[in-house]
């Protein structure tokens, strides 16, 4: 018999899996919280730092920077490191190094769209070698972008420094167009910064699984964290196309590694035999950084941003370019906030009105940021002016 998952439930469990119920105990590995999460977003760094901050108890930015950037070189496979690299959507994430061996995988096998338009794109065996490049260039070494240019060019050719890229001023050599698929490919990741400039280095060595191997770890991860969810839900966030993902998810329950269930009258996918769901609905307030995970990932889309929060806490129709206020497990409401030396002011627009114990848990939960940023925290109500993060 098919199980019928309900709105409620399924937002319940999310909401306990996302640890966002309860955080994690304190003491709980760093890269454990990012790995229960799948992966954290960071191209705001301070944001992924609240994101996994906010979910262990007792944790400030300190404590993910130093499962970061500690040195390790004397246990370079240490399960509580993590690696900033460029992760699912070709975008910059935070990663549980101890992972990448099926991330890696994963991640290359998904197939790529059309790519760079023509007399700007490379050969595959010009990708190839440029990738290559990379990881040789950055092996026991730290590079800023320009010196890894030069070490790229001198082991390709001169056509990898042919600046042909559009960039935000002036333009990119050719060979950048492939920087996140060396990330992906474990040929680099992200160094501390070296000033102002953006280093990167190679992370562990590592042996990739197989393809077929790691695309199924990947999407049982995914159903576990965000199920259910159907196929089309797993190619919006992997940034693959709708069929081939249809064609993965058939193939992995013909194996028996994942289930049909009905989900709000439609067909959904999980983990076989992960059919419990709470039965009681999410109660409580959160904040959620930019890019969160949660607000990410949970479909559909519509029941997850309802009413005016689809307007007002989207920036056309893309999930994390607000920070979000969660109230029962929705978006209710956005919020930003401003540091000046050792304070913070969150200003937090809520799009209903809230009750006098849900203002006492917003207090709450703005004081916890203050403590994961390391910061005292001032609280405003009131119209949020900061425009959606690009």
């Amino acid at each position: 018999m098919t199980s019928r998952i309900t709105w409620d439930g399924a937002s319940a469990r999310r909401y306990e899996r996302q640890l966002l119920g309860a955080p994690a105990p304190a003491g709980t590995p760093v890269a454990e919280v990012v790995s229960t999460l799948l992966a954290t977003h960071a191209q705001v760094l301070s944001a992924a730092e609240l994101s996994v901050g906010l979910r262990l108890d007792g944790a400030t930015r300190q404590d993910v920077r130093a499962a970061l950037w500690d040195d390790r070189s004397d246990d370079r496979r240490d399960d509580r490191r993590l690696v900033k690299t460029y992760g699912p959507r070709g975008t910059i994430h935070l990663l549980a190094a101890a992972e990448l061996p099926f991330w890696s995988a994963a991640l290359t096998a998904v197939p790529s769209g059309a790519g760079a338009p023509p007399g700007v794109r490379m050969t595959p065996g010009q990708e190839e070698q440029v990738v290559a490049a990379i990881g040789d260039a950055l092996d026991g070494r730290q590079l800023t972008i320009d010196e890894l240019s030069e070490e790229v060019v001198a082991r390709t050719g001169p056509w990898a420094g042919d600046l042909v890229m559009e960039a935000f001023q002036g333009k990119w050599p050719r060979w950048r167009q492939v920087m996140h698929r060396a990330g992906q490919s474990g040929a680099l990741c992200f160094a501390p910064n070296r000033g102002r400039k953006a280093a990167y280095t190679r992370p562990p060595h590592f042996d990739p699984l197989p393809a077929a191997e790691a695309l199924a770890t990947l999407v049982r991860h995914y159903l576990h964290a965000y199920g259910p969810a159907t196929p089309q839900h797993f190619a919006k966030w992997a940034a693959a196309p709708r069929g081939w993902s249809a064609d993965l998810f058939a193939s992995l329950a013909s194996s028996g590694g994942i289930e049909e269930v009905e989900f709000e009258g439609a067909p959904a996918w999980v983990v076989a035999g992960d059919t419990e769901f709470p039965t009681e609905a999410v109660r409580g307030v959160r904040l959620l950084p930019y890019f969160d995970a949660y607000a990410i990932a949970a479909q559909p889309r519509e029941r997850m941003f309802p009413g005016a929060a689809y307007e007002r806490a989207l920036a056309g129709g893309q999930a994390g370019n607000f920070p979000v206020l969660l109230v029962d497990g929705v978006v209710a409401g956005v919020w930003h906030q401003r540091r000046q030396g050792k304070r913070t002011t969150v200003t937090v627009e809520p799009l209903g009105r809230l009750t006098r114990a849900r203002e006492r848990e917003l207090r709450e939960q703005v004081k916890r940021v203050g403590e994961v940023l390391e910061a005292e925290p001032e609280l405003v109500v009131g119209k949020v002016t900061a425009g959606p993060h690009a």
